[in-house]
């Protein structure tokens, strides 16, 4: 069965979990159609989450294509133990872990130093997302997001990522990645840190031409 990753509805437009667990369950039972209702709310979550840890675009489409295939074959064994998100990034995360370690690259290690500090949330927002010079800058935004999300440790990209793509709970991503909460909070206060400091970096460079 092929997927792709196209648009559609994202993890915030869900309609609870409740009827997520409810519609894999419909699913182990034979009803294609309760799949794809899973699939349209949840592709562009996962895909991006893969996307912007290999930022490859072939890559991502294999390791979306592996997720949702283990999705399927595991609908005779789903048990509703903990909402379908956790479940399904859980298996988006194994098959990251996965693809770093058989490519050789960096391994899922915290470097973090601080353990106590609370989790930061990039957030950006604008009225002006219409006016071509602003279009130009958003996309520059987005460029120099991608490049400083991609130079992150992977510990760190991977809080944020979850965080931000799935949408579950410091203690989902704590239980999920195996680190107690504490290390949660301190991958996503160093990823927003980086990050925001990214920005401010494209914000100064912009300023100085004008």
């Amino acid at each position: 069965m092929a997927v792709t990753s196209g648009a559609g509805s994202s993890v915030s437009d869900a309609p609870g979990d409740e009827a997520d667990q409810k519609s894999m369950l419909a699913y182990a039972r034979g009803e294609a159609a309760a799949f794809d209702a899973l699939y349209a709310r949840h592709r562009n979550g996962v895909y991006r989450y893969l996307l912007r840890h290999c930022n490859n675009a072939g890559t991502a489409d294999e390791l979306f294509q592996d997720v949702w295939m283990n999705v399927i074959r595991s609908r005779g064994t789903y048990e509703p133990t903990a909402r379908f998100a956790t479940w399904l990034y859980t298996l988006a995360h194994h098959r990251i872990v996965d693809h770093w370690r058989s490519t050789g690259q960096a391994k899922f290690v915290s470097t973090d130093a601080d353990e106590t500090a609370g989790a930061e949330i990039l957030a950006l927002a604008g009225s002006r997302g219409d006016q071509p010079d602003v279009r130009a800058f958003t996309g520059q935004i987005r460029d120099r997001l991608n490049t400083a999300l991609a130079a992150l440790p992977p510990a760190q990209r991977d809080a944020f990522l979850l965080q931000q793509e799935s949408g579950l709970s410091l203690s989902e991503i704590a239980a999920l990645t195996g680190v107690g909460i504490e290390t949660v909070k301190s991958r996503l206060r160093y990823a927003g840190a980086r990050l925001r400091a990214a920005l401010i970096e494209l914000r100064e460079a912009s300023a100085d031409e004008h």
